[in-house]
């Protein structure tokens, strides 16, 4: 047996249908990606046709390599489709430029890449330095830790969960090589004030770039609607604004991954480009991290917008959108529940009132009941919470009356559970601890603590979170590898 419970792979080739009873048992273990009850991680339209048009598109480009475009020049007419769309829904330009990649992390990581460069080549910058918001994904952050930048974190508003301009224009230095702003921010859902942050920007001449990975296509459409009438303007149209990240495979409703990266031009463009030709190979030119990379992916997002299209894709958001003014109105009526911030897009973040119940305590209790919301720790001024992803799926009356039932539910036996503690001294002793310093007997008395010590994750999660929460952040981060790493036991242990 595989340290998973499995049966290890035969030496014999095994037959087809028993390779897919395989599989199919091991996704049984798997929160369902359709039906939408998983409201986070998963995009569903709710369009099971949708499912067969992308799995033939994918199949009928998974063998051709993106590597070379001369060679495949179908990857060059795809991408320039999806990147002309992508431009007239996002205020782009005929000077437009944009590259397709495998998802929202490694866009943005190409953002601060190509920012690094430019900083480099155009100012003489040395010592590149990246201005935040506290709520800027966790991708930028990734991003300056590969590429060698300076974090400057800008703290938000602990109500509205905005950056103000006027610390973003504080924070900014001749250093300074880009100025990240959220459309909206993942955690709460809100619109930073994109407009005036890009302007300060520009007043220095420091790049901006829009994290619109989760929003973009999704509030694009929506402000064609009455619906989307008041949204601000956050797109290339905006002025400073000089790149802007979208996935195709969160509102798109693609098959992962696909994501679009948009520049100003072509010239800030090629800042990010990596080309070799010192070697005894091929001539090597990379838009993006990877070099050798399927087009499946590629077609099938081109087939699905082709498919949707504008007017299917505005009526999608104009009904995702419904939904979540639905569910913030009915999470307000929740006695112990609150929604922070002020969303303008088609995510939640819903926390405790005062007296309400632990917030991960209803996660865990959402749950059983068949539904997954995701837990955010607080952090940064933001409250513990679960966060809700809005798709289309989700946007039937009836899955959004039973969505608010079942959370109403959920909040009663969370309060008869009562909130998970932490040990204060277990808590006082993780805050002596260096975290650079941490060695293995310490990780394995803080994971025991956590209850993950042999490995497995627990049933009920809001007591390894709540432990989470408790540690600096720092010690946090030095331990969250170790969780994951112990799912992951090796071939020694196999």
């Amino acid at each position: 047996m595989s340290p998973f419970g499995l049966p290890r792979p035969a030496a014999l080739p095994a037959p087809e249908a028993a390779i897919l009873a395989r599989l199919a048992a091991l996704r049984a273990g798997d929160v369902p990606v359709k039906g939408g009850r998983t409201l986070a991680y998963v995009y569903d339209a709710a369009d099971s046709g949708l499912d067969a048009l992308a799995a033939a598109a994918h199949g009928a480009f998974a063998g051709v390599n993106g590597l070379d475009m001369t060679v495949f020049p179908s990857v060059v007419r795809l991408e320039n489709d999806l990147v002309a769309r992508a431009a007239a829904l996002l205020g782009g330009t005929p000077g437009t430029a944009g590259t397709f990649t495998s998802g929202g992390t490694e866009s943005c990581l190409l953002a601060v890449l190509t920012a690094r460069e430019h900083a480099r080549a155009v100012r003489g910058v040395t010592r590149p330095r990246l201005v935040l918001p506290a709520t800027a994904h966790a991708a930028f952050h990734k991003a300056a830790h590969l590429f060698g930048l300076e974090v400057v974190t800008v703290p938000v508003d602990p109500e509205s969960f905005r950056p103000d301009p006027a610390a973003v224009r504080a924070a900014l230095t001749g250093d300074t090589a880009l100025v990240v702003a959220s459309a909206p921010s993942y955690a709460h859902g809100v619109l930073d004030p994109v407009a005036e942050i890009a302007g300060e920007a520009a007043a220095r001449g420091v790049l901006c770039h829009v994290d619109a990975c989760i929003g973009g296509w999704y509030l694009g459409h929506l402000r064609r609607a009455p619906e989307g009438a008041d949204l601000a303007p956050f797109d290339l149209s905006v002025p400073g604004v000089t790149s802007l990240s979208v996935d195709l495979h969160k509102y798109g409703y693609t098959p992962k991954g696909a994501s679009l990266l948009l520049f100003r031009d072509a010239e800030l463009r090629r800042h990010g480009w990596f080309a070799h030709a010192d070697w005894p190979g091929y001539p090597v030119v990379n838009a993006t991290l990877q070099g050798t990379k399927s087009a499946g992916p590629l077609a099938a997002a081109w087939a699905v917008t082709e498919r949707i299209g504008t007017e299917g894709y505005t009526d999608l958001a104009v009904r995702v959108h419904h939904a979540r003014t639905a569910l913030a109105d009915g999470v307000a009526r929740i006695p112990g529940l609150r929604v922070l911030g002020t969303p303008a897009a088609s995510l939640l973040a819903v926390a405790a009132a005062p007296g309400g119940p632990d917030p991960f305590v209803v996660a865990d209790e959402m749950r059983t009941a068949g539904w997954y919301l995701q837990p955010q720790p607080a952090a940064a001024g933001s409250p513990a919470n679960v966060h809700l992803t809005v798709t289309a799926a989700v946007a039937a009356p009836e899955t959004v009356e039973q969505l608010l039932k079942d959370l109403a539910e959920a909040v009663v036996r969370a309060h008869a559970h009562g909130p998970v503690t932490v040990d204060p001294a277990i808590a006082e002793a993780a805050a002596a601890l260096d975290p650079d310093r941490v060695g293995p007997a310490e990780v394995a008395l803080a994971l025991d603590l956590a209850g993950i010590g042999d490995g497995a994750l627990p049933d009920r999660m809001a007591p390894v979170l709540a432990v989470l929460q408790a540690l600096p952040p720092r010690l946090a981060a030095r331990l969250l590898p170790e969780v994951i790493g112990r799912l992951y036991p090796g071939v020694a242990a196999a």
